[in-house]
């Protein structure tokens, strides 16, 4: 039997062509995106699709996996217990405070302090706080007790188109030169500061509309709203696209126009809540037969931000439960119900203060528990024999090979001389 020439490789052993013996292909490979190697694909191993359609931020960035909600619902129970027990301990020591007439100026102020706080809990989710809440509602409040009398809904429309034209420009501000919102912000509550202080005596409402005839339709709304924008912050294709502005890397680098449009929506729209939420502020005292004094409002601003972060939503942005705005307002207007019927003489901004503490640790405890969780270990392990990190074996049918056996070297250099079992033939 003949045989064709040897050839010598690379690492000078010695192969033979002939018959029945084909020239194998070469396992190795220099790296490459893509190859084909006995029949086989070769690529590098890649986040599964199943995984990147739960990534909150983007694949690029951010962290692969689904956000936590069980953190965020066992939090909620803990501020329902605490709404039940502030609301016993008015029922038992205050409840002429919450019947009657009193019990409707209570869902009038939960309603005032409910819009803003939703206003607050938008802007944080978008990833772009606005400041600027109290400050536009302690205006929107003055415009409305000097123009109350031309009605309630032209001298509100208006207070909300130059609130909603205020946060406009503090959008362009802010996403337009990518800025954090709460400088931008802060920006237009001095602003609005200024306005106030050419207000220097306290006004009597022109207005006569009374708020505490729809005070459970005002409460109901806001807390319609609320859960519904819980509801759908739950949905992690909508949680990604609302959080998208929130920083992963750089937090100067722009990341898209999605987040800049949800951005600019969630400055200006809560610009406007803010500016509603002033003129039934200002009716309520006007029904109460009391003044507007000129406030500079960021002891709502505080109060506001202290209920969204209280009610599990994150100073970060993207993060935050479904019924936690909602608690976190009627626990906080409760609270300062109770405080003033007990006349423990306790200022908002100590009040504000103290939530907005709080609602830190709650955003540590968001973070750390709502992260996602690590991947599954499921998918097939790197070939690392091939001395190629980071890479896998599969074949067009979509089996991997995570082991290779080894090819058994031979027993000796030549296994055809002159010496071999063939000569013993002859």
């Amino acid at each position: 039997m003949a045989y064709d020439s040897e050839a010598t490789d690379a690492t000078g052993q010695r192969r033979y062509r002939g018959e029945g013996f084909r020239e194998e292909s070469d396992l190795r490979t220099e790296g490459g995106a893509h190859s084909v190697v006995a029949g086989m694909q070769y690529r590098p191993r890649a986040t599964p699709a199943a995984n990147l359609d739960d990534v909150f931020d983007d694949p690029a960035h951010g962290e692969v996996g689904r956000d936590r909600l069980g953190v965020h619902f066992a939090w909620e129970g803990v501020l329902l217990l605490g709404v039940v027990a502030i609301a016993f301990l008015l029922h038992s020591g205050h409840r002429d405070t919450i019947t009657g007439a009193n019990f409707k100026e209570l869902l009038v102020f939960g309603s005032v302090l409910g819009l803003l706080g939703l206003g607050a809990s938008t802007t944080l989710r978008a990833g772009a706080v606005n400041l600027a809440l109290g400050p536009v509602a302690a205006a929107a409040a003055l415009y409305y007790a000097e123009h109350g009398s031309q009605g309630v809904v032209p001298t509100a429309g208006m207070a909300v188109a130059f609130a909603a034209g205020l946060g406009l420009v503090v959008a362009v501000l802010v996403v337009g030169f990518h800025v954090p919102g709460w400088a931008g912000s802060l920006a237009a509550a001095l602003v609005a500061i200024v306005w106030i202080q050419k207000h220097p005596a306290p006004l009597t409402v022109s207005g006569e509309y009374d708020p505490t005839g729809h005070a459970l339709y005002l409460y109901g709304g806001f807390a319609a709203l609320t859960i519904v924008a819980g509801l759908l912050g739950a949905i992690r294709s909508i949680r990604r696209g609302v959080g998208r502005f929130r920083p992963v890397t750089d937090p100067a680098r722009r990341r898209g126009g999605l987040g800049g449009v949800v951005a600019v929506l969630a400055l200006t729209g809560s610009m406007a809540l803010a500016a509603v939420a002033g003129v039934v502020m200002a009716a309520l005292n006007g029904a109460t037969e009391q003044v507007v004094a000129p406030t500079e409002g960021f002891e709502l601003t505080g109060l506001a931000l202290g209920a969204a972060l209280i009610g599990g939503v994150s100073a970060y942005g993207r993060r935050g439960g479904v019924f936690g705005t909602l608690l976190g307002v009627t626990l906080l207007a409760l609270i300062v119900w109770y405080a003033d019927a007990a006349q423990w003489h306790i200022s908002l901004y100590a009040l504000a203060a103290g939530a907005l503490a709080l609602g830190l640790v709650v955003t540590r405890l968001v973070e750390t528990f709502g992260r996602p969780l690590p991947l599954d270990d499921d998918a097939p392990d790197d070939w690392s024999d091939v001395g190629v990190p980071g890479t896998s074996w599969s074949t067009g049918s979509g089996d991997t090979w995570a082991n290779l056996p080894a090819q058994p070297a031979p027993a000796r250099a030549d296994q055809w001389g002159d010496e071999d079992r063939w000569s013993s033939l002859r």
